[in-house]
């Protein structure tokens, strides 16, 4: 019979590589709980009206990238392709908008169904932050200030770039597509197939075309920023001094649109150069009149979303995943007899309440003491714990270390906690 193998695209994380998703959710959160983000929780599965309202019917994603099914009852039904709109359909749904302000965050998998690729996949993770009924650039600006944060404290400052634009009102963008098309139509014999599909459908993706032929048409077309109403001016004007004031630095990229229909006024995405062809790592901007679209009262709104994956890749990469993040065993608990498990079992015990901080792995199904110290090797434990029937007598334990030539030291019990706490530096 043959093997069930999974999903193209769809991968499993493995004992080995969660160590180091764990560090970048914990920094995530630590970065954002600083600033008062509060987590919400939504389900994978939604109504696939809400992301064809949201998104836009004329989108890559809806045409061709969701995983849409009719459940038993023929209500059809759609894995989540992004995080945003499901977020709305909560806050909304569960009164947290009207007449209130609100900073939320959640992460979890997101589905497309496109081309599988370094650092891009059919079922990938996200952590999405998205903000609520405050008007001003200055939420704009505190994104942007948190997520500087977050890659000092991933050690990606370097390493990473901000591109900002204004895309305006619908209204302002309306004028500016049909200038853009206008402008365009007379050189679609020469666009990418891509960009000639979506003249007619969503031209403003052209300027975001990877196309080098499309991009020097694209030269001398309309620009968008000539197009854009006075508030949006002004939003991005006091925007633009806002990060110069916290001195985030930052490159205006007039050409910079965002994929889905929702955004309005401030766009933004964080680039690296490190992932060749994939360098976006986080991207957002406002969407003030989503929760309207979707049922709710006129309601502004601005976030952001990130792809883990991406983020993981870069930081391995670049060789920026700390020590502390290897998953690995601390200490490892060795019983050498029948007799000995059980104070084993309590002295691991007793480790782990002395040194919260430490893992301890005791040694579980027997064997001889040449197999559990491959074991403990294996673990990549920094110490071995050995408790034979001598030990167990004398009140000592054998503490063997595993990463160094250094001889086997023997240890009062009542004494190891400290001993330990001492080599491992904790």
């Amino acid at each position: 019979m043959a093997k069930i193998q999974a999903i193209r695209g769809m991968n499993d994380i493995l004992p080995e590589q969660t160590p180091v998703w764990q560090f970048v959710e914990e920094t995530v959160r630590k970065v954002l709980s600083q600033y008062g983000y509060q987590e919400i929780r939504m389900p994978v599965v939604e109504q696939t009206d809400l992301f064809k309202r949201s998104i836009g019917e004329v989108t890559d994603i809806v045409e061709k990238e969701m995983y849409t099914f009719e459940d038993r009852n023929g209500d059809s039904l759609t894995l989540r392709p992004e995080g945003t709109a499901g977020c709305v359909r909560a806050a909304e749904e569960h009164g947290l908008l009207f007449n209130q302000t609100r900073r939320l965050w959640y992460t979890g998998p997101m589905f497309r169904h496109e081309r599988p690729q370094k650092g891009r996949y059919r079922q990938f993770h996200q952590i999405g932050v998205e903000c609520f009924g405050m008007t001003g650039p200055d939420i704009d600006a505190e994104l942007l200030v948190l997520t500087a944060r977050l890659w000092r404290a991933l050690g990606l400052s370097e390493h990473t770039r901000l591109e900002i634009n204004s895309i305006g009102t619908s209204a302002a963008r309306r004028e500016y597509r049909e200038a853009l098309v206008a402008y365009l139509s007379d050189y679609r014999e020469q666009l990418d197939e891509d960009s000639q599909r979506r003249l007619g459908s969503n031209p403003l993706r052209i300027l975001d075309s990877k196309n080098p032929d499309t991009q020097r048409l694209l030269v001398d077309a309309p620009r968008l920023d000539d197009y854009l109403d006075d508030e949006s001016r002004d939003h991005f004007r006091q925007l633009r001094s806002l990060l110069d004031a916290a001195g985030i630095e930052y490159t205006v990229n007039p050409k910079l649109v965002r994929g889905l229909d929702y955004y309005g006024k401030t766009v933004f995405e964080w680039i690296t150069d490190s992932l060749g062809a994939q360098g976006t790592i986080c991207a957002g901007g406002r969407y003030d009149g989503l929760v309207e679209q979707l049922g709710g009262k006129p309601t502004v709104a601005v976030g952001f979303a990130m792809g883990l994956e991406r983020l993981i890749l870069l930081l391995e990469t670049l060789n920026l995943v700390p020590d502390s993040a290897n998953g690995n065993v601390d200490v490892y608990v060795a019983a050498m007899g029948e007799s000995t498990v059980a104070p084993a079992l309590a002295l691991g015990e007793s480790l782990r309440n002395a040194l919260p901080g430490v893992t301890v792995m005791g040694h579980c199904g027997g064997g001889s003491f040449k197999s559990q110290m491959k074991k403990a090797d294996r673990s990549g434990a920094r110490y071995a714990v050995i408790l034979g029937e001598n030990e167990v007598a004398n009140g000592t334990v054998g503490l063997k270390p595993l990463r160094s030539d250094e001889g086997q030291l023997d240890v009062a019990q009542s004494d190891l906690a400290a001993t330990l706490e001492e080599l491992l530096g904790r």
